[in-house]
């Protein structure tokens, strides 16, 4: 399976919740700002990862060499995710942190939901 539409489903909500930022707090703002940052600490990482674990599971023959693969790339993941959320204060100007939160959750939780809808079509499909 490969990652690259769940990480394109991320773009997709991360994009919408930065339009909906940039309707409601009427043009480009702290709020909008934000926002975006807060997608970008979502998906950046996750972009990273599967292109990482999507190369190493290429040239890993055995099980245990990709679920170190996985391991390994999740660690990066997490660690890179939570120095961009460190790093908000220094890179923005103005930090409207519940923008910034409201674009990290969707784009994080946009994963689960592609993982889910991918599911939930493939087992629809074994029972026709």
């Amino acid at each position: 399976m490969s990652p690259w539409p769940v990480v394109g489903w991320q773009a997709v909500a991360g994009l919408a919740v930065v339009l909906v930022a940039l309707v409601w707090s009427g043009g480009m703002t702290a709020v909008t700002y934000s926002a975006a940052y807060g997608v970008l600490a979502a998906w950046v990482p996750a972009v990273l990862f599967a292109r990482m674990v999507a190369r190493r599971m290429r040239r890993q023959a055995s099980p245990h060499g990709a679920l170190m693969a996985l391991m390994v790339g999740e660690g990066i993941k997490v660690a890179l995710t939570v120095a961009l959320l460190l790093a908000a204060p220094k890179i923005l100007a103005q930090v409207h942190w519940l923008a910034l939160l409201a674009g990290f959750v969707v784009t994080i939780k946009a994963a689960w939901v592609a993982l889910w809808l991918k599911s939930a079509k493939r087992r629809s499909a074994r029972t026709e």
